[in-house]
């Protein structure tokens, strides 16, 4: 694991995070860059992590600039050492940690499940539903510490209001984040820590399939006709989501399946 650290004054004129200490994976492009940002901007000290050094060292610059406070840690989401260092880092360098965004991800090997790989499922539920776990198993006791908190895994709709083909391994491992946010918001509610699922709908990130070069304009144009709103979101919709469920605005929503999928799953035209 690499570090990157940066020192910042205080984000002004912020609040609804004011004060908080926040932590978000797979911040290196996508929805977790644009919920570190909007995070900082809300007040928030913010721990980044992600396996490429170089975004993660342009994200801290891009929060020093505008006057908040981060810490970046590279390195692999399944890797529990990681989880660990997050959470120690978060407590040693800020005080403690009040959010958690386990956002990191991947769709992973596709195709048939007579072909599927055992390599291929493991990876991609390593990597979506093994990650949230080892973060969670850290986090939850530092909120503790804190007096309560809030934790937010990223679903997604394959494999909950839509099956895909040749999506087995995504689908599986995604699937389980909602049932591993039931039960630890049942576990943990009387303790103030609060957990939720963000289910995006299909979003202009760089992973997104209607984003390739080589995407057909009538792919492109399916994938948004799947939406109510008929387009993709960007990744600053999903990201302020995100933070409703980061903040006290959702103080009484926990063990929730939070859709930001733009219509996807009641469209049927």
């Amino acid at each position: 694991m690499k570090e990157v650290s940066c020192n910042n004054s205080e984000i002004e004129n912020m609040s609804m995070l004011q004060g908080k200490i926040a932590m978000v994976t797979g911040a290196s492009s996508g929805i977790g860059y644009a919920t570190a940002k909007l995070f900082a901007r809300e007040g928030a000290s913010v721990v980044v992590t992600a396996r490429r050094e170089g975004a993660l060292s342009a994200l801290v610059q891009e929060i020093l600039s505008a006057g908040g406070k981060a810490f970046a840690i590279a390195g692999d989401v399944r890797d529990e050492t990681l989880a660990r260092t997050l959470v120690d880092t978060a407590v040693s360098r800020f005080g403690g940690l009040d959010i958690a965004f386990n956002n990191a991800g991947g769709v992973g090997e596709m195709g048939p499940i007579s072909g599927l790989s055992l390599d291929g499922w493991r990876e991609a539920i390593d990597t979506n539903l093994t990650s949230a776990f080892l973060g969670a198993k850290y986090q939850v006791p530092a909120m503790m510490d804190r007096g309560g908190g809030s934790i937010i895994f990223t679903s997604t709709f394959v494999g909950h209001t839509a099956g895909l083909p040749g999506m087995t391994a995504y689908a599986a491992s995604k699937a389980g984040l909602i049932g591993l946010t039931q039960v630890l918001a049942a576990e943990y509610g009387s303790k103030n820590i609060r957990v939720n699922t963000v289910i995006p709908g299909g979003t202009d990130t760089p992973s997104n399939v209607a984003n390739s070069p080589d995407a057909a304009p009538e792919l492109v144009a399916f994938v948004k006709s799947l939406h109510a709103l008929k387009r993709l979101a960007f990744p600053e919709e999903i990201a302020r989501a995100v933070l409703f469920l980061a903040s006290g605005a959702s103080a009484f929503v926990t063990g929730s399946a939070l859709a930001a999928d733009g219509g996807l799953a009641i469209t049927r035209t």
